[in-house]
């Protein structure tokens, strides 16, 4: 029994997916196959199906590509070879071939492929691989598809015998041509072809002078097409061959075509499995167009599809450059039905379209331009009462024929069923109509059956909102602009907007005013409270919008921040690092001035070098010697790091420097003005920047020599100060 009516696959326009579809076949059978495919309702079925599909279109991206599988149409040979002594000629004993060789090619891929293609590698498990027939063939049969002169002993005698005469007979016409060239009986042409036979181009005055058989002549008569007598006997003998090499060549294809007929159930097999090939490529090449893919498969009754393209509308707006709007809904056992309503041309039936012609799609092994989180069940039936099937030859009316199919919805209707109903209720009185409808909603309610419908019935929008397991939704509206804006709403119901689209649309404002007067108030409040809903929904999404671009303006600068502060952390710890290692130093020459100011005082050399021994000693220990395991990049990496940091150390510090010697300047300039202290011999002084303190030996040219003890040096007097008294 079909479960799926073709009323249904010609309402949701899924003819022309499989049209669209099958000009990726490069079969004819193909072609044929796939305009005849079916939705599946068994789930082992159409995993399988949707695996093949998947599977192949994997194969598009990666390095494995799958052979080819095409091949001629061979259902004449097929029948030709089930008769009994007949003989297939040699294009169709070629084309017969073709399959076996084809096959034999995908057998060898997948199999050495299997890990990356399991289930098309399972197809083909049953499939034996034969190499008797192509090999069979190629005895008899080059790859061009003539016979060699090999194909059986008497054949190769024959041709070898057809040369020899070939060869004869252009020797005998060669000296002909010479011998009455010579005479001058020829033409200026010599020579012509009648019948497939060289003939000599006699003048002819001379015809009667030439012996041989008369071919024919021009149209002016002034020449004669003559075979030479000695050409005439070589000629008969080579036509004889030429008959009998047929006859060789017959017998050979009969007894070929002898052998090929006991393989007939194994070419069907072939051919099934090479138009099932064609099949599965032609889907996987569409979903590739429509950018499909496979979604999540649930045992459960749950339809989730999110960001849902209508594919037919999807390739027609990519052609034409233009946006196509994704769809996103629900249908799970508490949400088995919704009720869609909006203003007319907002995309209402495109929804529904679309819902139904992804589920048709997915039940063919098609795969769908959805999201990959999406999920998808199998439903046993899928009705559908979409458009306008008024029918004049059966006398009936739209609301008629549509009375007629929903009688067809309550026969088959149960709790694997999904329908999809356009406009429901409408072809009649809105009052009366209106209530029917809401009694064969409640209906299919009541049956757990899962449905979308559209609507402007506002009883059909109360109801849905007063049964648990059913729900409103609405296409979005521009309330500024009255323009669709093509994205459903789930949870609540929408205004239909009929006054202030016929505003838009120029209908004078008294008209709206007086029709307003002539619907219930009750209604026009009830409208009018949807459409206020609406309005405020769309301020709520544009704010929201306007909050979610400042909310992630806001994140890139906490982002952009947090690098900032991460960065001036790093180089922090780098200059304390630096810091530290100079701290050292300075402790270090610290000791060693405490040192020399001791043997200044006490002139101990001993002391001194046991001190500067302990000191030694004591640094030695704290060095950390440098691991050996330690890889030689990271060293370099950390050398780097640390000379680009004493850099900028440097350069700060030579900026202080600078600063500290234009502050020393400016002191000494004021400490000019200031009377200057005399020094003299055996005054103890120090220079300005040291600590160490020496006497004065000498005085000579504003230079000062000094004594330290162990050394001497010399500095000029403005650099000095006094010690002491």
């Amino acid at each position: 029994m079909k479960n799926i009516s073709t009323k249904t696959i010609q309402d949701l326009e899924f003819d022309v997916v499989l049209a669209q579809a099958s000009a990726y076949c490069i079969t004819e059978d193909g072609k044929s196959a796939i305009n005849a495919l079916e939705p599946l309702t068994t789930r082992f079925l159409i995993d399988r199906e949707l695996a093949y599909t998947n599977e192949y279109l994997w194969s598009f991206s990666s390095e494995h590509r799958i052979p080819n599988h095409g091949f001629d149409v061979i259902e004449k040979e097929l029948q030709l070879l089930g008769i009994e002594n007949s003989t297939l000629d040699k294009d169709s004993i070629r084309k017969l071939t073709i399959l076996p060789r084809t096959v034999n090619e995908h057998i060898k891929f997948f199999k050495k492929l299997q890990e990356y293609f399991p289930q098309l590698f399972k197809r083909l498990q049953h499939i034996v691989f034969n190499e008797i027939i192509p090999t069979q063939v190629d005895l008899v049969m080059d790859r061009f598809g003539e016979i060699k002169d090999d194909a059986s002993p008497h054949l190769r005698n024959l041709r070898r015998e057809m040369n020899a005469v070939r060869g004869q007979l252009n020797g005998s016409f060669g000296q002909a041509l010479s011998h009455y060239g010579q005479l001058d009986y020829l033409d200026e042409i010599k020579e012509s072809v009648v019948e497939n036979r060289r003939v000599l181009a006699v003048k002819a005055m001379y015809r009667r002078k030439v012996k041989g058989k008369m071919m024919g002549s021009s149209r002016t008569g002034s020449i004669s097409y003559i075979e030479p007598e000695r050409v005439l006997i070589l000629s008969r003998k080579l036509s004889e061959l030429e008959i009998e090499e047929l006859e060789e060549i017959q017998r050979i294809l009969k007894e070929l075509t002898d052998f090929l007929r006991s393989f007939i159930p194994e070419f069907k097999e072939y051919r099934e499995y090479l138009t099932h090939t064609d099949v599965i490529a032609a889907k996987a090449k569409y979903a590739r167009k429509i950018n499909g893919c496979l979604p999540m498969m649930v045992e459960h009754q749950e339809l989730e599809l999110v960001d849902a393209y209508h594919p037919l509308l999807w390739v027609a707006n990519n052609e034409r450059g233009e946006k196509t709007y994704p769809q996103t809904i629900r249908l799970a056992p508490e949400n088995r039905i919704i009720v869609i309503s909006g203003p007319n041309a907002g995309g209402k039936s495109i929804t529904l379209k679309t819902i139904g012609l992804l589920q048709l799609m997915i039940q063919t092994g098609m795969l769908i331009p959805v999201h990959e989180k999406s999920r998808i069940c199998v439903f046993d039936h899928v009705l559908t009462d979409i458009g306008d099937n008024q029918s004049i030859d059966n006398h009936l009316s739209t609301y008629s024929y549509r009375l007629k199919n929903m009688r067809g919805f309550l026969k088959t209707a149960n709790d694997k069923t999904l329908f999809l109903i356009d406009e429901f209720g409408t072809g009649s009185d809105p009052e009366l109509g209106g209530a029917l409808a809401e009694s064969m909603l409640e209906e299919l309610y009541e049956r757990k059956s899962y449905g979308i419908i559209t609507t402007h019935y506002t009883n059909l929008k109360m109801l849905a909102n007063e049964f648990p397991e059913m729900t409103n939704a609405n296409m979005l509206f521009d309330s500024r602009s009255l323009e669709p804006i093509y994205q459903l709403q789930l949870g609540e119901a929408g205004s239909s907007f009929t006054f202030e689209v016929a505003q838009k649309n120029g209908i004078p404002y008294s008209l709206i005013n007086k029709a307003k007067k002539k619907v219930e108030r009750g209604k026009i409040r009830f409208d009018k409270s949807i459409a206020a809903l609406q309005k405020e929904r769309s301020n709520l999404r544009r704010n929201n919008d306007s909050l979610r671009d400042k909310e992630v303006k806001a994140t890139q600068r906490a982002t952009k921040l947090e690098d900032t502060q991460e960065r001036v952390h790093q180089k922090l710890q780098d200059f304390q690092e630096l810091y530290d290692g100079y701290q050292r130093f300075i402790q270090l020459g610290k000791k060693f001035d405490s040192l020399a100011t001791n043997f200044e005082n006490n002139k101990k050399k001993k002391l001194l070098l046991d001190e500067l021994m302990k000191l030694v000693i004591t640094e030695n220990v704290k060095r950390q010697p440098v691991k050996k395991n330690e890889a030689p990049k990271v060293v370099k990496q950390q050398k780097g790091k640390q000379k680009q940091v004493e850099q900028e150390v440097i350069q700060k510090v030579q900026e202080i420097r600078t600063e500290k010697i234009k502050a020393k300047v400016s002191l000494v300039k004021e400490e000019d003005k200031k009377p200057q202290v005399a020094l003299k011999i055996n005054d103890k002084v120090r220079l300005a920047d040291s600590k160490s303190v020496g006497t004065i030996d000498s005085i000579e040219k504003g230079k000062v020599t000094i004594n330290y003890g162990f050394f001497t040096t010399i500095a000029p007097i403005e650099q000095l100060e006094k010690v002491g008294k």
